[in-house]
This record gives C-alpha cells, sequence and structure tokens, in this order.
C-alpha cells in the first residue's frame, strides 16, 4: 500500500531545466517512477536524452513558454528549475544584470506556472515544485537579488497553494543548500570557498543532484498529497546549525 504512495505510473511530468543540473536529476528520477517526462530546455539535445519528449523554452520569453504549453493538453507534475546568479554586491550590479535574474528566476518560475494552470486543472489532482534556495533564509554578500527572487519563490508557491487548492493543485518549493551542479562552476573553481561551503553544513560535504530528487518525488506523488504551501529545505543541515565552532571538542562526539 505505502510503496504504490510513490508510483507516478500514467501521470505526465513537465520538468522546466531538464537538460543539466537539478532539472536533469529529477527528470531521470521521475521517469524511474513511472511518469511520462516531458523534457524542456534551451538545450533540447540534452533534455532528448532524459525525457520521453523534448521541446523547447525559454523561460524569460513567454511566447517561448506559450508555445510549450500548447502542445500539453494534461499535466500532473510542473517542476521548474531554472535559475541565473551574478555574485556581485548590489552596489557593483548593473542594471541589465538585476533584469536578468529577475527574468529568469521570478518571472520565468511565475510565467511558466500561470501559463501550466490549465493544464494542471484538467489532471484533476496536481503537483506544482519550484526550486528555492536556502538564500531566500540565509544570505552571503554577493546574493542579493538571487536571494530576492528565491525568497519571491517560497511566497509565490504560498499563493498558489491557496488559490490552487480548490482545484486539487498542490504547491511547493524546495530550498537546496550547495550542490555539485554547473551552475555553481565559479564557486568549484576556487578551493578555499568550496571548503568553506563544505565545512559550514553538518554533515560537510556537498550534495549531488540525485540528492534533491527524492523530495521531488515525495512532493510529486500521493505520499505527499497532504503537503502544500511548503519549503523543504535540502542543505546538508547548513540553515539548523552554527556550524563554525564547536566548543565542547571531541566531548560533543
Amino acid at each position: 500500500m505505502y510503496r504504490e504512495l510513490f508510483d507516478l505510473t500514467g501521470r505526465k511530468a513537465l520538468v522546466i531545466g531538464a537538460a543539466s543540473g537539478i532539472g536533469r536529476a529529477v527528470s531521470q528520477g521521475l521517469r524511474e517512477f513511472g511518469a511520462h517526462v516531458i523534457a524542456a530546455d534551451k538545450d533540447v539535445k540534452g533534455a532528448a536524452e532524459v525525457g520521453d519528449e523534448a521541446h523547447y523554452v525559454d523561460v524569460t520569453d513567454l511566447s517561448s513558454i506559450r508555445e510549450l504549453m500548447s502542445r500539453v493538453e494534461v499535466l500532473h507534475v510542473l517542476v521548474v528549475t531554472p535559475a541565473v546568479n551574478f555574485r556581485k554586491r548590489v552596489e557593483d550590479y548593473t542594471y541589465e544584470e538585476f533584469r536578468k535574474v529577475v527574468d529568469v528566476n521570478l518571472f520565468g518560475a511565475f510565467a511558466t506556472v500561470k501559463e501550466a494552470i490549465p493544464a494542471l486543472k484538467r489532471s484533476g489532482k496536481g503537483s506544482v515544485v519550484l526550486i528555492s534556495s536556502i538564500r531566500a533564509f540565509v544570505v552571503e554578500p554577493g546574493q542579493g537579488p538571487y536571494a530576492m527572487t528565491k525568497a519571491a519563490v517560497v511566497q509565490l508557491v504560498k499563493a498558489l497553494a491557496a488559490e490552487l487548492a480548490p482545484y486539487g493543485i498542490r504547491a511547493n518549493a524546495v530550498a537546496p543548500g550547495i550542490v555539485d551542479t554547473p551552475f555553481v562552476e565559479q564557486i568549484k573553481r576556487r578551493p578555499d570557498w568550496a571548503r568553506a561551503y563544505a565545512e559550514k553544513t553538518a554533515l560537510r560535504r556537498w550534495a549531488s543532484p540525485s540528492e534533491i530528487v527524492g523530495p521531488v518525488i515525495l512532493l510529486a506523488s500521493d505520499a505527499g498529497s497532504y503537503i502544500t504551501g511548503s519549503v523543504i529545505t535540502i542543505d546538508g543541515g547548513w540553515t539548523a546549525i552554527d556550524g563554525r565552532f564547536d566548543p565542547l571538542g571531541e566531548q560533543s562526539a
């Protein structure tokens, strides 16, 4: 009985940003649990490697989003992953960079969900999963606009949960910490930076994209049928602990 709660057989799942990183891993996971995965990305070739069908989409272009949604009659699961970040202090940001971050991270999530709502309603049992970040809750220098958009995603899923519940549609977010994807190549090129991030977590390591898949499957499936308007933090304990000093030393072991 309980094993079947995670079964996605017969359901259609659309993953935006499916060609790489978290989106790629999520697409693979959804397929393994039985979903028919529609993989969408600007990199259609990469999306085709993990989807049952693949389509082009640019989340900053409303016409592109609408073209994609015109191909989707019924949708049970929507996962939106694309994001961009310029790691700069606010005073050094250009307005063009700011608009880019807002367009991809916030407009992209908002417009994709909005245009997908008719297809989700037709399923009678939909689930929206947006990718936020621990930067919605904690920040560091150079994360201002990125953190703003990821905090806005958290509020967006709460609004969606309130508005879409009458149609049987749930909306949630996952908030990863540091995940080993192409998105963080700038950090990986600096060993001191990469090590500092690992040591900030309770587990003392980065996550792999595959470790984000389980919570998404939970939210997409009947196993998460009473979860809506929530955020699942997947950060190895980053936001739970201080992590900078152990006053008990070996006594704490």
